[in-house]
């Protein structure tokens, strides 16, 4: 990013490969600290999207980076699915789980997201910097138990386990905090029907949930397409239809 001489606006670049690294966490503790700094007068923007996680990794002391960074991938490995894996990234960290908006306070805080998680979970978005988490650390030994890692977990990841809270954080608590989803699946797909309706085509969305291999779920998903495109010719002749929009996202 080419920025103007003597601006104001400081870049960090970090997480290569999508992965938690030296440069992100200085990112993240910088962050960190302006948000402590801010008082009543003072408006936070928070821009979010996919890959968020990475972005900001502030570990809960004593675990050290590299050891989440490991915890991860295990889970990763092992096939857990991102709502899984950003459910033990905030339950070990400190801006995630709404632990950004919280610093923050009382500042005003206004996130715009872009979701990359079927539903818009906006506690798993990034893992949820500036939103109420509705998980608790039983969540995150459940997902561990899973995958059996319970057992092989460093000192500190156990040290911190051991004493986060067991309910999830109160609403209210949350109150200064206005988060917007200004881009998902359900809202490309609700603005391609409309553009099309608009053309003069008949549409129908089969589903803003599907998920999956791009091969398994295109082969799954072409018999209802032509099913559908055979009854609509028969129904109505010679009339314009789509093929259904519909939505894969790879996870």
């Amino acid at each position: 990013m080419l920025l103007k001489p003597h601006s104001k606006i400081q870049v960090i670049e970090g997480a290569k490969n999508n992965l938690p690294d030296a440069e992100a966490l200085k990112g993240a503790v910088a962050i960190q600290e302006l948000a402590e700094g801010l008082t009543a007068d003072d408006l936070l923007l928070v821009l979010i999207s996919g890959g968020g996680s990475a972005l900001l990794p502030a570990p809960i002391p004593p675990i050290l980076l590299k050891e989440k960074e490991k915890l991860t991938k295990m889970l990763a490995s092992q096939g857990a699915a991102i709502q899984e894996l950003n459910i033990v990234r905030k339950t070990l960290s400190l801006l995630k789980g709404g632990g950004l908006a919280q610093l923050s306070y009382p500042a005003q805080v206004v996130s715009l997201i872009l979701s990359d998680v079927i539903g818009d979970p906006l506690d798993i978005i990034a893992s949820g910097p500036t939103a109420a988490s509705t998980h608790t650390v039983q969540d995150c030994l459940q997902i561990l138990t899973k995958y059996n890692l319970l057992c092989n977990l460093p000192k500190s990841v156990e040290t911190v386990l051991s004493s986060s809270p067991t309910k999830p954080t109160a609403p209210e608590d949350f109150s200064h905090v206005c988060n917007i989803v200004i881009g998902s699946n359900s809202l490309a797909l609700d603005k391609a029907k409309r553009q099309a309706e608009g053309l003069g085509y008949t549409t129908l969305v089969l589903s803003a949930a599907i998920c999956g291999d791009v091969g398994r779920v295109g082969c799954q998903g072409e018999p209802s397409l032509r099913l559908l495109h055979l009854k609509s010719s028969s129904a109505v002749g010679l009339c314009r239809f789509t093929e259904v929009h519909y939505s894969n996202q790879r996870m």
